[in-house]
Parts: structure tokens; sequence; C-alpha cells
């Protein structure tokens, strides 16, 4: 009967135990959810008050306390985004669409996010949630930019041709199509997007310049001046590189005094430059100014004594200066250095040239 008793009396203690184990779980989490929704409170008047970093300190302390809350996570994103904080904001994000948040929204966070780093795999797969939740998103650019990175110029053509009927005045579109065409040393066909894309954003002096240089290599030197040209007085840096090109395009466009002028500027930075020296000493020679074009292929021949087409050259301007013999011994003995230039005797002889 005594033992009867004694287990009839442990018998209600096992429930007792049970019920302050839930109470205190109970108890920790209703004070981690009160804490999470201090930070969080503090974190968003901070937000109000303009003060974005210690925002972003209180939605973080509020996400140790409870990060399965979105409306938390979502405000970390946004305050890491705001901070440019762009690898925590990426994290975030992934964690909402984690929680269930598969917004429009937050696939859009990461479609850009993934784009400003490049990051083609993910661009692609964002590209394509996003435009599942929210059919009427324009994703073509971005896979368009991210495939000419790549160098798939074929599917880059594709999605940025969908993209400029998508937005028509988007500058950057017709841009990027006119590097696939020009990348694949298509030239002709670049330039109409060329034309198209400093027409619709005139803010860019570079993309001038690069048609400018276009152009060039089509051989249309008039328009190759113009452009180049065109995009210094834009505001383009007028850098060693420029100011050579641009002196070359004066030369082939036949102004000989501008030219000449740059080029000279540039010898004083760089008065050694084999490449520099030979096209004034051009410029000089298909302009009639033959004592003037010997002048500079002699320069080249003080640093390169064995350069046999300055050598040639120079002969050839005695003999349009009337000083046949000697221009003919100097031909003769550059022909012997280099065989190749009896080719060359022919075609500066040629009528017209």
């Amino acid at each position: 009967m005594f033992r009867a008793l004694n287990i009839l009396k442990k018998i209600p203690m096992k429930p007792a135990v049970l019920s302050t184990a839930f109470l205190i779980t109970s108890f920790l989490s209703y004070s981690q959810k009160d804490s999470a929704d201090q930070y969080l409170k503090k974190g968003l008047l901070e937000k109000q008050n303009g003060r974005r970093l210690e925002s972003m300190k209180q939605f973080e302390k509020a996400a140790k306390y409870d990060e399965g809350n979105k409306v938390i996570m979502s405000e970390l994103a946004s305050a890491y985004m705001d901070l440019r904080k762009f690898d925590q904001a990426i994290s975030s994000y992934k964690k909402l669409i984690d929680l269930g948040d598969a917004t429009a929204a937050n696939f859009k966070q990461l479609l850009l996010l993934s784009f400003n780093y490049k990051n083609a795999n993910d661009v692609m797969l964002y590209a394509d949630k996003l435009k599942q939740a929210d059919p009427s998103e324009k994703v073509s650019y971005y896979l368009g930019k991210i495939q000419y990175d790549q160098d798939n110029f074929g599917e880059a053509i594709k999605n940025l041709n969908t993209a400029a009927k998508e937005d028509p005045a988007n500058g950057e579109v017709e841009y990027m199509l006119a590097r696939c065409y020009a990348d694949m040393q298509n030239y002709k066909q670049s330039i109409p997007y060329f034309q198209k894309a400093i027409q619709l954003d005139t803010t860019k002096p570079n993309w001038i310049y690069e048609m400018g240089l276009i152009y060039y290599a089509v051989d249309d030197t008039k328009n190759a001046l113009k452009y180049i040209k065109l995009a210094g007085d834009k505001g383009l840096p007028k850098d060693n590189d420029y100011m050579e090109n641009l002196g070359i395009a004066y030369l082939n466009a036949g102004d000989l005094d501008n030219g000449v002028a740059i080029m000279t500027e540039i010898l004083k930075n760089k008065p050694s430059d084999i490449n520099i020296l030979n096209m004034v000493a051009e410029g000089y020679y298909y302009k009639g100014k033959y004592q003037e074009a010997i002048d500079y292929w002699d320069k080249i021949l003080s640093y390169d004594k064995q350069n046999a087409s300055a050598l040639y050259m120079i002969g050839m301007s005695f003999q349009k200066k009337g000083d046949k013999e000697k221009g003919q011994q100097l031909c003769d003995k550059a022909i012997a250095m280099d065989p190749s230039l009896g080719n060359l005797r022919t075609k500066k002889q040629m009528p017209g040239m």
C-alpha cells in the first residue's frame, strides 16, 4: 500500500517539469522577439532621421534576434544597398527569397547586383526568375551585355536588338550593338549603330571618338578627322594617344600643317618614336616638301642605321628633287639591305603616287 502511494505521489511531478521547460522556452522566444522589435523600431527611426549607417547597425542587431523576420531582413537589405555594401546585400536578398519573399522586386535587385559584379550565371538565373515573376520586366539589355562580355556576339546581338525595341531611347543599347560588330571587325555595319548611339546620348565623347577610329579603319579620312576632333571638343581627355590619332587624321585628310604641328609637339616627349617620325616624313613627302621629308627620315637613321625603308624613301625624295643619280644610288643600297623594297619602287613611281 505504501508503495502504491509513493508511486502515485511521483506521477504529478513529471508534467510539472515539462511545463516549466515549456514556459522557459516561451519566455526566451518572446524575449528575443521583443528585442528584435525594439531594434527594428530603433532602426526605422534612424532611417527616418537620415542616419543610414546607424539604422543598418540596428537592423543587424534585430536580425540576430529574429533572422526569420521578413521585415527586418528587407530593411537590412535596403540599408546595405544604400551604403554600397553589395556583398551583404546579395546575401540578404537571397535570405529574403529563402524566407518565401520571392518577389519581382527582390529578383530585380539580385539581377542588378549580379550584373554589376559581371556574374554571368547569376545574371542568367535572376533574369529568368524576374521575367517569370513579372513578364513586363525588361531584361534583354542585361543578357545582351553579359553575353557581349563573354564574346558571345551572336546571342548578344539577338538580346540587344530586343532591348532596342523595349527601350528605343537607350543609347547604351545601340552602342553595345556597335561594339559587337566592331569587335567582329565588321566595321561598316557598326557605323549606323554608333551614329544612332551618339544621337541618343550626346554626353559620351568616347563613343564619338570610337566612331572616328572606325571611320579611320574603313579609310573614310574625312569622317575620321571630323569625329576624332569632335570627341576632343566634347571633352574627351587629350592624352598622347588621342593627340597622335588626331595628328594622323589630319595627315590622312591632307591637312599637313595641323598634322605636323601636332606630331611635332608629341615628338618633344617621344623624340625617338620611329612611327611618328615616319608619319611626319611621309606627310611632307606626299605634299611635295621633299627636303623636310629627308630631314625626318634622317632622324630615323640616326636612331636606326639599318632602317632600309627610311633610306629608300630618302632616295626617292632626292629623285623627286631632281637629283636622280644620288637618289637611285640610295634606293639601290636600301634594296640591297631589304630586297622587298624593290616592289615599293614600282609603287612609288606609279602615276599619282
